[in-house]
C-alpha cells in the first residue's frame, strides 16, 4: 500500500497540474483518511481547497480532477473505484493487491519498517531535569515516558537525537537538602522542636545521613563522591547528598528504561561565563534597562505581557536568565530543533525565554525552542487517591508506581494521553489481565500471534518461507482492514514526530491490536489450504513485527507468552 500510495500521490499531482494549472505552486496535495471506513481508503480534499482561489465550483473541479486521475497509469493499476461525495470530496477505494503488498514490505524491513533515511538534522530533547533534592515523582515519570518516546520517534525520522538532563547542583534547594541532612546527622528528626521548618521530611534524608556518617562512596552517571563523615562539614554533606540522589535517580531511570546522553549543570553556566556572556549580548543589543536598582529585559518587544527583571536589586539573577544562557549554548552546539519537556507550571517561562533568545540576536528563529508541557498525574489505588509516599514524604514516587505495577504498564499508561491533559493512573486497572487494560490488550495481541505461529511450526510449517507466501489470497474483510492498518504505521510515525505527539503511537497500537483481535475472532489461520495458511502466517508475522516496533518506541516489551 505504501508503494501504491506514493505512485497515486504522484498521479494526483499530475492530475492537478492538468486541471488547475493556475493553482498556487506552493499547494501540496495530500491524501487524508476518509471520515468513515466505508467511504474508501484514501480521501482527497484538493477540489474544495482550490475552488475558492480558482473561483470555481468545488464539485465541478472534483469531477474534472476525477477524470484526469482516471487517465493516470497508477490509478488504473491500484484503484478499484473513485467516487465524489458531498461538496467535492474525492474518495478512492484501492484494489486488494495495493493493500496486500504491505505484508512483504514489513517482512523485508523488519525492525526498521517505517523508518526514514538518515539525515544531518540534529535534535536535542531535554526532559526529566529533576534537581537532586529527592526521589523522582510520578510527574518525572511522565516526562521520562514522553521524552524517551519522542526521542525514539525522531530517530525513526532519520534525525540525530541527543537526550539531555539539566539540573541545578547549587542554589536554595540544594542548600536546604544539605541542611536537612545535617540536621539528621545531629540526631534531629521531623517533629522535633529544633527541626528546620524548611527541611525535607522524607525518610530518604535519614538514609543519606546514615551513609554519610559511614563515610561511604556514591557514584552516579555524572559524578561520584566520598563522604567525610563530619557532621559539621556542610560542603561535604552537600556534595555527598547531591551525588547520592543522582545515583538514586539513575537507578529509577534505569528501572524505567530511560537513558541520557548528556547531563548539563546549571552551575556550569556561571563558572563558564555563559550567563555573563548572555547578559552582555542583551545589553549590547539595547534590550535592557535599569530601574529601581534592577536590570530589566524589554521582553514586551517580543510579545511578553510585561518586561522582566533579569538581575534583582540585591544582585542575583532571576531564574530565566540562566535559561536564556543555556538555550544559547544549545543553539551554539548546532541543534536545529530543541524540545523541552516540562510540567505545566513552567508555562510562564516560555515567553520570557523566547524573548531573551530573540533579543540576544544570535540567529535563533522565532518560536525556538519547542515546549511540551504536561499536566500532573493523579494516582488511584484500591479506589482511593494516593497522595504521599513514606519514602518521599510528600508525593508518590516513580519507584512506587513501578513496584506496584510494572515498567511496561507505567510507560504505556503515562504516554497514552496527550501531555496537556489530566491523567489518572489507576493502579488496579494496570494490574488487570483483560481488554480493559490497554497495555495488556496490545501485548496480548503480540503473544497471541506467537502462539498461533508456534502451532503452525508444530504442524510442520516453515516460518522462513513466509516471504514467498501468496498474499493475493488475503481478501477477507478483516484481512484487508488489518493490512490497511499496517500501511498507516510509517505516516503515523512521521506525523507524531512532527506534532510532538508520542501518544499517537499508543493510539495506533490499540487500533492495530483491535483489528487483529477482530481478525482472530473472524477467521481460522491453520486451515487445510497450505498456501492460504502460509499467507495468513505471513500477515500475522507482519502484524507482530509492527506491534513490536511500536511498543519498542514506547519502551514497552512485546512478550511472546502471557
Amino acid at each position: 500500500m505504501i508503494q501504491a500510495k506514493r505512485a497515486l500521490l504522484s498521479a494526483l499531482g499530475e492530475a492537478l497540474r492538468q486541471v488547475a494549472p493556475d493553482a498556487d505552486a506552493s499547494f501540496t496535495p495530500v491524501f487524508e483518511a476518509p471520515k468513515q471506513a466505508a467511504h474508501g481508503d484514501l480521501a482527497v480534499t484538493a477540489a474544495m481547497q482550490l475552488a475558492k482561489p480558482l473561483k470555481k465550483n468545488p464539485r465541478e473541479l472534483a469531477t474534472a480532477l476525477v477524470a484526469a486521475l482516471q487517465a493516470q497509469a497508477a490509478v488504473q493499476q491500484w484503484v478499484e473505484a473513485i467516487e465524489i461525495a458531498g461538496p467535492g470530496f474525492i474518495n478512492l477505494r484501492l484494489k486488494p493487491e495495493a493493500k496486500q503488498a504491505i505484508v512483504n514490505d514489513v517482512l523485508t524491513d523488519g525492525a526498521k519498517f517505517g523508518w526514514q533515511p538518515l539525515s544531518d538534522r540534529k535534535v536535542l530533547v531535554e526532559f526529566v531535569s529533576a534537581n537532586p533534592t529527592g526521589p523522582l515523582h510520578v510527574g518525572h515519570g511522565r516526562q521520562g515516558a514522553l521524552g524517551d518516546a519522542m526521542c525514539n520517534l525522531f530517530e525513526t525520522q532519520g534525525q540525530a537525537v541527543t537526550r539531555e538532563f539539566y539540573y541545578n547542583d547549587a542554589g536554595v534547594q540544594i542548600a536546604t537538602l544539605a541542611s536537612s541532612t545535617q540536621a539528621r546527622l545531629k540526631g534531629l528528626k521531623p517533629g522535633d522542636a529544633d527541626w528546620p521548618e524548611s527541611a525535607y521530611n522524607g525518610d530518604y534524608i535519614a538514609d543519606i545521613a546514615r551513609d554519610f556518617a559511614d563515610k561511604k562512596t556514591v557514584q552516579a552517571d555524572d559524578r561520584g563522591f566520598t563522604a567525610s563523615g563530619d557532621p559539621d562539614d556542610l560542603d561535604s554533606i552537600r556534595q555527598f547528598a547531591v551525588a547520592y540522589l543522582r545515583h538514586e535517580q539513575d537507578l529509577d531511570l534505569k528501572a524505567f528504561g530511560v537513558r541520557f546522553d548528556n547531563y548539563y549543570l546549571e552551575s556550569s553556566l556561571y563558572t563558564s561565563g555563559k550567563v555573563d556572556a548572555a547578559v552582555q549580548k542583551l545589553k549590547d543589543a539595547g534590550k535592557t534597562f535599569e530601574e529601581g536598582g534592577a536590570l530589566w529585559l524589554r521582553s514586551t518587544d517580543y510579545g511578553d505581557d510585561k518586561d522582566r527583571v533579569m538581575r534583582k536589586s540585591e544582585g542575583g539573577y532571576t531564574y530565566f536568565v540562566p535559561d536564556v544562557a543555556y538555550h544559547i549554548a544549545k543553539w551554539e552546539r548546532g541543534f536545529q530543533q530543541c524540545v523541552n519537556i516540562q510540567g505545566s507550571d513552567h508555562h510562564g517561562t516560555i515567553a520570557r525565554v523566547r524573548a531573551g533568545l530573540q533579543a540576544a540576536g544570535v540567529g535563533i528563529p522565532q518560536g525556538w525552542p519547542d515546549y511540551v508541557l504536561h499536566k500532573m498525574v493523579t494516582v488511584m489505588k484500591d479506589g482511593e487517591e494516593v497522595k504521599i509516599s513514606k519514602r518521599a514524604g510528600s508525593y508518590v514516587t516513580l519507584r512506587d508506581l513501578i513496584e506496584w505495577t510494572s515498567k511496561d504498564a507505567v510507560r504505556f499508561f503515562l504516554i497514552s494521553r496527550k501531555a496537556d491533559t489530566e491523567f489518572v493512573f489507576d493502579v488496579d486497572l494496570a494490574l488487570k489481565q483483560n481488554d480493559e487494560n490497554p497495555v495488556f490488550y496490545v501485548q496480548y495481541a503480540h503473544a497471541r500471534i506467537h502462539s498461533v505461529l508456534a502451532q503452525y511450526v508444530d504442524k510442520g510449517g516453515d516460518l522462513a518461507s513466509l516471504a514467498q507466501g501468496q498474499v493475493s489470497l488475503l481478501v477477507a474483510p478483516t484481512e484487508l482492514t488489518l493490512m490497511t492498518r499496517l500501511a498507516e504505521f510509517p505516516c503515523m510515525l512521521t506525523s507524531a514526530a512532527h506534532a510532538l505527539a508520542p501518544h499517537d503511537v499508543a493510539f495506533y497500537l490499540r487500533d492495530l491490536a483491535s483489528a487483529f483481535h477482530s481478525y482472530y475472532a473472524a477467521e481460522r489461520f491453520l486451515v487445510d489450504d497450505v498456501e492460504l495458511s502460509r499467507a495468513r502466517m505471513a500477515l500475522l508475522t507482519a502484524v507482530a513485527q509492527v506491534l513490536r516496533n511500536g511498543l519498542a518506541l514506547l519502551g514497552v516489551s512485546a512478550p511472546e507468552k502471557m
